[in-house]
């Protein structure tokens, strides 16, 4: 059995909560990117969701550095929550050039992609804690 210190139990922590929050944000944007096609607050909204997705994604890489270092977890989430920082920073460009064909099956893939993030993330420190010698 993997003895947690408080340290490692508070980054987990936050790195889901972090997730979560990006996960929420870019439902958010689906919503609102309905809402964009019948009403004329949808851009309104759409843009402030833009604005709270791409912080959520920079608060999950700072989630991630924070579960690796200081609570000893694996560096792997790093190397997710900067490759979703990249797709957000994409998404945005397309999405200020109006390029639909583009932002929209993208913004389904970092959807789809946040959904499997705790998983994976799971998965990375569960292996972390097994080859350190604490399982």
């Amino acid at each position: 059995m993997a003895t947690v210190t408080t340290a490692e139990h508070r980054s987990l922590t936050f790195l889901r909560i972090a997730v979560a929050l990006q996960t929420s944000a870019i439902f958010f944007q689906a919503v609102t990117a309905g809402v964009l096609l019948s009403s004329s607050h949808g851009e309104v909204l759409h843009s402030a969701g833009a604005r709270v997705m791409y912080a959520a994604s920079m608060l999950y890489v700072l989630a991630a550095i924070l579960a690796w270092r200081p609570g000893g977890g694996s560096p792997r989430p790093i190397l997710y929550a900067s490759g979703f920082l990249v797709l957000a920073s994409v998404q945005v460009v397309l999405g200020i050039a109006h390029v639909p064909s583009l932002h929209v099956p993208l913004g389904v893939l970092m959807f789809g992609l946040s959904v499997l993030a705790p998983a994976v993330g799971a998965r990375g420190a569960s292996s972390s804690v097994s080859r350190s010698g604490r399982a």
